[in-house]
């Protein structure tokens, strides 16, 4: 059993982007965890953002629990998410808490800051993570820097547009049904996607985006996913064994235009 956490910066975020891969790699037998930097409080015209954290939060904890995970929440607020030693530290808790050794983190470029701001937290803090004299709350420190992978962005495009190629990707055609549930559990914003995103259907983007992704792996749904190999972290392909039959290479092919 292989200990694997999902952390994103705000509930929906995995649901959107990973759901499949863990459902999978939890069907498997691995203990999955999932965690949120914040609470996703600017979510909501409807309700304040104390009360929106605290419905999005449930929200989370009613989708992990779909595959048997354990959910958490960094509690730090929608748009104050930086780079800074106070972020850092109660990021590194969320990994000492899962006792993680994959980490599935934000793409490092995206159209969201709290996304940007979460990737760079989450790669140091995996390295933090195992510095004893790193103090953080009650979890133990690590006793090796986790394997670090990053999931697209969302849309599967940086902030100037362009493309994001995966190294590989998680076919997650046998377990859809449980990621679209996941994703459906986060009723709250079904409302405030609409709005703010101009997406009157959460659920069927989602479904939209997972069959896009797909194609770069001549397949019908799949998840994309790029890891991080620079000294010091681990460059032996951990996630991709741990998928087993459900993995995914990518077919070549050229960058696609903008759609």
């Amino acid at each position: 059993m292989t200990a694997v956490l999902a952390i994103h910066a705000h509930p929906d975020d995995i649901e959107t982007l990973c759901a499949g891969t863990l459902a999978v790699l939890a069907a498997a037998g691995h203990q999955i965890r999932i965690a949120t930097v914040t609470g996703g409080d600017l979510g909501s015209t409807a309700t304040a953002p104390p009360e929106t954290s605290r419905i999005r939060q449930a929200e989370a904890a009613r989708a992990a629990a779909l595959i048997g995970a354990e959910y958490r929440c960094g509690e730090v607020p929608d748009l104050g998410v930086f780079k800074d030693d106070p972020t850092r530290r109660r990021v590194t808790e969320l990994i000492r808490w899962a006792q993680a050794e994959v980490v599935i983190t934000a793409s490092p470029a995206d159209y969201h800051p709290d996304h940007e701001a979460v990737s760079q937290l989450v790669r140091d803090s995996c390295f933090a993570a195992s510095v004893p004299n790193y103090a953080t709350g009650e979890a133990p420190p690590l006793e090796a820097i986790p394997h670090l992978y990053f999931m697209d962005p969302i849309g599967g495009r940086d902030r100037e547009g362009v493309w994001t190629i995966p190294d590989f990707g998680a076919d997650v055609s046998a377990v859809f049904e449980t990621k679209k549930a996941m994703l459906a559990c986060h009723v709250s914003q079904d409302a405030w996607v609409a709005r703010q995103h101009d997406i009157p259907d959460h659920l069927a983007s989602m479904e939209a985006w997972t069959r896009k992704r797909a194609r770069d792996f001549e397949t019908d749904l799949a998840e994309g996913f790029r890891q991080y190999r620079h000294h010091p972290y681990p460059r032996t392909p951990l996630l991709q064994e741990l998928l087993g039959a459900r993995l995914l290479a990518p077919v070549a092919q050229a960058p696609r235009a903008a759609s």
